[in-house]
């Protein structure tokens, strides 16, 4: 049903345009035009009447000679059920300002009208992407700061020149009244009458960058600084401006009718610069993160507590856990500490902590949210580092599946038993026809969410954990010479029976699967760097290493007496049987299945499973207690044996 919807919407939107450009063919420059004109008229009304009387009588003339050419542009207009309200209004606003009427209703007149004209005949409203500011710069310098100034004050050198004066871009009234798209619609077509020529000859791109660059000059740096936090700490005002189109059309005097003026100035100051923070992010990115924080924050301080927990586990699995991957690769010292306070957070709202508390800890999570920005742009990338994430990853992901693959393997050779070999073959060659299936799904088809991926570490690791503590449990027991061939003599192939041969395929497909999953997601994001040539590098780099030690461990088992063999392997089964206990649980705290309980100053060593958690570390205690357990029970039954 999702991928109809989807193919519906997509038909929708192409008839849609198909519509739109019959219309755009004959007449998208007279609606520029017409647009552009109400514009002017809208904000620049002021400066040729006031109580009443005229100011100027040359601006006066250009109001009257532009209200009129808007009528004439919009009755030439295609027919359109709304263009006779349109020619109507035309014709109002020729009738106020004939009449001398005062700016503010002229104003309201004007911007109505345009608002109405772009809804009746759609034109292009917004940048495809965020304009280029330092491309906007100089484009400023070469072609406007003659007579508009370099700091946009409409003193020029050539401005004494002019006969009608330039624009002063600095004027902070005349700039709340002009959006990035009444600019770009100037610099595209000029002013009839004045020295401001067109600049269609210019690509879209850089008219747009030129718009935002001098839309930006009547608010200071100062206030662009306060509006970057007012940004980050506001949910509300991101929300009012959730786009490029949004932006490009938005006022800082619309804007104030929401937030007030004060907040309105500076939010555009910070936004006309870094008009790219307002462009949507995919699932999966910081700022998902730091607004689901904010709104957990602000649900936990109206009292509900439910609302605050679901805001916070979503801000980690929508916002922050798909960029574990690349953080991961680039700094995972950084990674392990935003994880950690993530978890705290959540403890601190369980735990039902004062909300001053609560903020720090969110002010805490931004600046470490901030330096994971740092990490995770594009300028930190390099070839050194993606080659090494590569190689890491999967050293350190499938070193864990190996030594119980291997394990195995070199069992059922020193217990003779060649045709059980090919079910632990087919487990892990399986979990990497999965794996390959996994990428192809999660890259092509759907994205995996968060908790998805959390519940397949956990629930894996959990149990492969069970499963190894009673495989490392029955190896202790068959480490005595005598007990191994007692257990010859009582039919291993009893034992090893068609059921136990396919349980040993499900233990081979559970661990690698999940190792593969894993390195899967960390692959993922590596690949969106561009280095896919260095990414392979690495990673058969790791395969050669993982073979190597495979080579080692089948090749020197061979030479270990039966008794030493399998207590070297009881104690490799225990070690990662801890480990995967401690990782199962930690994952599924991370999906919200497990509450959180911080253990304050415990370390983390993620690669061992130890995680600060008193439910991680409770896991591994509970699983070392069991190991010990098995294996005093297993010398105890020995020493019975041997009396």
């Amino acid at each position: 049903m999702p991928s109809i919807r989807r193919a519906m919407a997509v038909l929708a939107a192409l008839l849609c345009m198909v519509g739109i450009s019959g219309i755009a063919r004959a007449d998208t420059a007279d609606v520029q035009t017409a647009w552009r004109l109400l514009d002017y008229v809208a904000v620049d009304y002021g400066g040729a009447v006031s109580g009443g009387r005229v100011k100027s009588a040359s601006e006066f003339a250009e109001m009257t000679e532009f209200a009129a050419s808007v009528s004439t542009r919009l009755a030439a207009l295609p027919p359109t059920p709304a263009r006779a309200t349109l020619t109507a209004g035309a014709s109002r606003l020729q009738g106020v300002i004939a009449a001398k009427g005062t700016p503010e209703e002229v104003a309201r007149i004007a911007h109505g009208l345009a608002a109405d004209l772009l809804k009746a005949y759609p034109v292009p409203l917004a940048p495809a992407k965020a304009p280029d500011l330092a491309r906007g710069a100089t484009l400023f310098a070469q072609n406007c700061a003659s007579c508009h100034g370099m700091t946009g004050d409409g003193h020029g050198p050539d401005a004494s020149k002019l006969t009608t004066p330039p624009i002063a871009f600095s004027d902070v009234k005349r700039a709340r009244q002009r959006s990035p798209f009444a600019l770009y619609q100037v610099i595209e077509q000029g002013i009839d009458g004045t020295a401001m020529q067109s600049f269609a000859i210019l690509p879209s791109a850089d008219r747009w960058a030129l718009a935002f660059y001098a839309g930006r000059f009547a608010f200071s740096d100062a206030q662009a600084a306060e509006g970057e936090r007012l940004w980050k700490s506001d949910a509300s005002l991101r929300r009012a401006i959730p786009d490029l189109t949004a932006l490009a059309g938005l006022t800082p005097e619309t804007l104030a009718k929401a937030v007030g003026p004060d907040k309105a100035d500076v939010a555009i100051a910070y936004l006309r610069r870094h008009p790219e923070v307002v462009i949507p992010k995919p699932a999966g990115s910081l700022s998902v993160a730091r607004d689901k924080l904010q709104r957990s924050l602000a649900a936990y301080r109206s009292g509900d507590r439910h609302a605050a927990q679901e805001l916070a586990l979503s801000a980690y699995l929508d916002g922050f856990e798909p960029l574990e991957p690349m953080l991961t690769a680039r700094d995972a010292t950084l990674m392990g500490h935003i994880e950690s306070a993530m978890g705290e957070f959540r403890a601190s709202l369980q735990q039902g902590r004062p909300a001053d508390e609560i903020a720090t800890r969110i002010q805490v999570l931004d600046g470490l949210f901030d330096d994971a920005d740092a990490a995770l742009s594009p300028d930190a990338a390099s070839s050194a580092s993606t080659f090494l994430g590569a190689f890491t990853i999967l050293l350190r992901e499938g070193l864990e599946a190996l030594l119980i693959v291997v394990a195995m393997i070199a069992f059922l050779r020193k217990a003779e038993r060649p045709e059980v070999l090919p079910y632990v073959h087919g487990g892990w060659i399986g979990a990497l026809a999965a794996g390959g299936l996994t990428w192809a799904v999660a890259t092509y088809a759907i994205g995996i969410s968060g908790a998805s991926r959390e519940l397949t570490e956990g629930f894996g690791s959990l149990f492969a954990a069970v499963v190894l503590l009673s495989v490392g449990i029955w190896m202790h027991g068959k480490a005595q010479a005598d007990q191994w061939q007692r257990y010859i003599r009582e039919k291993l192939s009893r034992a090893l029976s068609r059921q136990s041969a396919w349980f040993l395929f499900g233990l081979a497909f559970i661990v690698v699967y999940r190792e593969v999953f894993e390195t899967i997601l960390f692959y993922a994001a590596l690949w969106t760097q561009g280095n896919g040539g260095i990414m392979l590098a690495g990673a058969g780099s790791a395969v050669l290493l993982l073979g190597l030690i495979a080579w080692a461990m089948l090749r020197y088992s061979r030479d270990l007496p039966i008794a030493k063999f399998f207590a070297y392997s009881a104690w490799l089964m225990a070690l990662l049987t801890i480990v995967l206990a401690g990782k199962g649980v930690s994952a599924l705290q991370e999906a919200g299945i497990i509450d959180i309980a911080p253990l304050s100053g415990g370390i983390r060593v993620s690669v061992l499973g130890i995680f600060p958690t008193v439910q991680s570390m409770g896991a591994q205690l509970l699983m070392l207690v069991a190991v010990a357990g098995g294996f005093i029970l297993n010398r105890r039954r020995a020493v019975v044996a041997s009396t």
